[in-house]
């Protein structure tokens, strides 16, 4: 089952819901992450061209410069995932994850981002890690938790991954909540390191990574 939240809505849409926040460490500066992008970029795509060769819970978009670790067992909903992202369901308890890259065309802080979906509506109580990190969980009103985790990237795009489960099943699954969100890691996408650049003259399909 589906939460019907996750399935009308935009990743970025759950922050009108209620919740409480996470501690969790701080993020590297940008400029770590800029020093590290190119390594990070190379070997990210030297694992998503590995799992092309068979079954693997790693997603990786190239593309847009993620990579996140699937929990063992769920299964890829092939219609609800694209170019942009992806959506994983539990076949046995009607729990979901998704995982979105959306463009950022004005540039605003998550703090900005947050502020503008909560106007009007009931807001997550979060926590912002440094000023590139967004934290925190909530209650769809359907009987299922929202584990949420928000990253901006250098270029100002923002990469989201929501995970959503039975409130009855708390216990069994925050744990592979927590381990699911940490694994979520960000990276210089492939039009921005060397090998995408030289290849942008011929067009290729989207690199997104096996199921």
């Amino acid at each position: 089952m589906k939460a019907p939240l996750l399935a009308a809505c935009s990743p970025l849409l759950l922050l009108v819901a209620c919740g409480r926040a996470e501690p969790v460490a701080d993020m590297p500066s940008q400029e770590e992450l800029a020093a590290a992008a190119n390594a990070a970029a190379a070997n990210a795509l030297a694992n998503a061209q590995k799992d092309d060769a068979g079954d693997s819970r790693n997603y990786v978009n190239i593309d847009h410069g993620y990579s996140v670790t699937m929990p063992e067992g769920w299964m890829k909903d092939g219609e609800a995932s694209n170019a942009d992202g992806v959506v994983y369901q539990d076949p046995g308890a009607g729990a979901d994850v998704r995982v979105f890259w959306q463009k950022n065309d004005n540039d605003q802080t998550l703090q900005q981002i947050v502020e503008a979906l909560s106007d009007g509506a009931e807001g997550v109580d979060g926590d912002f890690i440094g000023e590139n990190e967004y934290r925190g969980t909530a209650n769809d009103g359907e009987g299922n938790n929202v584990a949420l985790r928000l990253l901006k990237q250098p270029d100002g795009a923002i990469v989201t991954a929501t995970f959503v489960y039975p409130e009855m099943l708390s216990e069994q699954y925050q744990p592979i909540a927590q381990a699911l969100l940490d694994s979520l890691r960000i990276f210089a996408p492939k039009a921005q390191t060397p090998e995408g650049a030289s290849a942008t003259a011929t067009p290729a399909p989207a690199a997104n990574a096996s199921n």
